[in-house]
């Protein structure tokens, strides 16, 4: 299977080069997009803030995680139409995300539509690159009737460093961001904004921290998720 292509959320790819010739262009909204069965079909918006058109790709892929690494696999179960276009000067344009497979969703499926803006080679001039922008949108098609998310977290040692794991017994994701972990009042590590999903029934982890040694006492868990703030107590493994 094919390695996770881009990190979640939208994320700038950089060649390496001297200097570059033209700033990314595109956005893409929303960030992410849920539909609960029996809807099957959203929009992508896409504009163009450059003075000059521009080519757009996009591809559907299904996600998964497996033993905490995320996986992205071609599918046709799910499609964006047009699968490509060219945008226009200062030019918005609407794609459709559509769920083709007539089997119903039994949980939640997980996708990722990667929409990426495709260097104008005809532009290029020597010793220059162009800055590419690829956004990962994340697509959910959820069952009403889902079990929410159910997830616990344990924290090991692995390559120098602090590994935090998140273990989720529901049907449908978790999205974590701005965590802290504690333990006796201090601070083990920290990562802010975004850090990543726990997909229904999957396993995740996450490097976080550089302290060697834990203690026996309880850690304690701070972080933003769809539903707002919580407090999770952690399980130390491996001290």
């Amino acid at each position: 299977m094919p390695p996770m292509l881009s990190r979640i959320g939208a994320a700038a790819l950089f060649l390496l080069c001297a200097t570059v010739s033209q700033a990314a262009s595109l956005r893409v909204a929303p960030t992410n997009l849920e539909l609960i069965a029996p809807d099957s079909a959203a929009v992508l918006n896409l504009h163009n803030d450059a003075k000059q058109p521009i080519n757009v790709q996009l591809r559907v892929f299904k996600w998964s995680q497996v033993d905490g690494v995320e996986r992205l696999e071609p599918t046709s179960d799910v499609v964006a139409s047009p699968p490509s276009t060219q945008l226009g000067p200062d030019a918005d344009y609407v794609v459709r995300v559509v769920r083709l497979s007539k089997i119903p969703v039994r949980s939640e499926e997980s996708y990722r539509v990667l929409v990426d803006e495709l260097p104008d080679q005809s532009r290029r001039k020597a010793g220059t690159v162009t800055l590419v922008l690829r956004y990962s949108v994340p697509v959910f098609f959820r069952n009403p009737d889902a079990k929410t998310p159910d997830v616990s977290f344990s924290l090991s040692r692995a390559r120098g460093g602090l590994v935090l794991t998140a273990r989720n017994n529901g049907e449908s994701r978790l999205r974590l961001s701005n965590i802290n972990l504690t333990q006796g009042g201090k601070k083990l590590g920290s990562r802010s904004g975004l850090v990543g999903y726990v997909l229904g029934g999957a396993i995740m982890q996450w490097p976080i921290g550089s302290r060697r040694s834990l203690s026996g006492s309880s850690v304690t868990l701070k972080a933003q998720s769809d539903f707002g703030p919580f407090n999770a107590p952690v399980a130390i493994k491996g001290q």
